[in-house]
């Protein structure tokens, strides 16, 4: 017997609530009902418009027309806006075709326990079930259209966006138009010479820069703390204070502020150079000195990071494993590479790839300190140290290229993304989680 729940499932497939009110939920029925009426009401004026916009972009930009011997802007079509409202319009109904689906489904279950000889729930007793095995998630409903539309949609957008020929000059609404154009884009990127050239050598440098600044910082933390940590060393805590001043000073102060000391017409770096009689170098000025300058500055701000990190680790290493190792006769390289190192890997791999992750969008410690100069005369619009994300900043602010941008934003995501959970799955503290409880 499949009476009850066929029936409450076609009639809610007919008209959301009608198979809830076949299971005499009536005020279920009626809620369910109300939703699908409001939708129809916005779905009728919106839907058609959304369809067409998405996949148009519009038909007629902003233009001048000569009314009775006077010209007027006539207002157009942006396409811009079109695609946003199209997109948010196209999740709405998305969110309510899962809501029929879950009507269906539920008026389905009903249905089949009345078929068991169960008795429907009243609306009471569906609250008070919501509330006592359900509360979750009810309530994730609200952050979850919150991450809908401030997170994810944002995504979505700039996604399409590379699939656009949204860039200045030609394609800026409202005066002109914007076209769907496929992979012409990354086409452009990857393989026009005048395009492509700026891309694998700002891609070459942003690999060399994560690599370098991650190691430098990494092991420049490791060597510190563990000259602290030595027996005997003394006012150890003068050190710390010492070696986490630069990261307690905000990152961008110590940016500008190095990027004045490195100048090299009057900063003071050059100048203490001249004093002992060595000629200045061209710190910020020639591209490989420049290279070799955010590495530094970055060393500078980034290894009391890696310090106190590493620190924290040292503490937690068993000292019986010490003891037994020197009862052995192992000397402290030794000890160093079969204890220390492991344990600290171990404990931090998770944080070094992030950090280079990090490091590969690395935006401040390249703009506040060079501003990706020096110029480069092979490049599109980018400079001898700019980062792929430096140069989608420079393409989206400053030359309205931002089908570009959202191009090299997605090869960016992908390479970070890929590397990142590539190496962590191959991890000991990924592999082995359950060492650590």
């Amino acid at each position: 017997m499949q009476r009850h729940r066929t029936r409450a499932a076609i009639l809610s497939v007919v008209f959301m609530g009608l198979g809830q009110i076949y299971n005499r939920q009536f005020i279920k029925g009626l809620i369910f009902a109300a939703v699908e009426a409001l939708g129809l009401i916005y779905f009728i004026n919106n839907l058609g418009r959304a369809f067409w916009g998405i996949t148009s972009l519009g038909d007629s930009p902003s233009r001048l027309e000569k009314v009775k011997g006077i010209a007027k802007m006539v207002p157009g079509d942006h396409s811009i806006v079109i695609l946003i409202e199209s997109l948010i319009t196209l999740l709405f109904f998305i969110i309510l075709l899962v809501f029929w689906y879950m009507n269906i489904r539920d008026a389905y279950k009903i249905g089949e326990a009345r078929d068991a000889g169960l008795k429907s729930n009243t609306f009471k007793q569906t609250v008070r079930y919501i509330l006592d095995y359900k509360f979750a998630q009810s309530f994730l409903i609200l952050p979850g259209f919150g991450i809908l539309f401030f997170t994810i949609m944002p995504i979505i957008f700039m996604i399409m966006l590379a699939f656009t020929n949204f860039s200045a000059p030609d394609h800026i609404p409202p005066a002109r138009l914007v076209d769907w154009v496929g992979f012409e884009t990354f086409r452009n990127l990857l393989f026009l010479k005048s395009w492509s050239q700026t891309f694998y050598g700002v891609l070459t440098w942003t690999i060399v820069w994560a690599v370098l600044s991650t190691v430098t910082t990494y092991f420049g933390g490791l060597l510190v703390a563990l000259l602290i940590s030595q027996k005997g060393i003394k006012f150890k805590g003068l050190w710390r204070v010492i070696l986490i001043v630069p990261y307690a000073v905000p990152q961008m102060i110590s940016l500008l502020l190095m990027r004045n000391l490195f100048n090299g017409q009057f900063g003071p770096i050059n100048q203490y150079l001249g004093y002992f009689g060595l000629g200045g170098l061209p710190w910020l000025t020639d591209p490989f000195w420049a290279k070799v300058t955010v590495i530094l500055v970055n060393m500078w701000v980034g290894i009391p990071v890696s310090m106190l990190l590493i620190m924290g680790v040292l503490t937690t290493i068993p000292r019986d494993m010490y003891e037994a190792a020197e009862v052995d006769g192992a000397t402290n390289y030794q000890k160093f590479r079969i204890i220390t190192l492991p344990m600290v890997l171990f404990s931090t791999a998770p944080t070094l790839i992030m950090q280079f992750a990090g490091n590969i969008n690395n935006f401040n410690a390249i703009y506040l300190l060079t501003g990706g100069a020096p110029v480069n005369g092979n490049y599109q619009y980018a400079g001898s140290t700019d980062l792929l994300v430096t140069w989608l900043y420079k393409l989206t602010l400053d030359q309205n290229k931002n089908n570009m941008a959202s191009a090299i934003g997605i090869i960016l995501f992908i390479i970070v993304a890929g590397f990142s959970l590539y190496n962590y799955r191959r991890t000991k503290s990924f592999k082995e989680e359950d060492m650590i409880q």
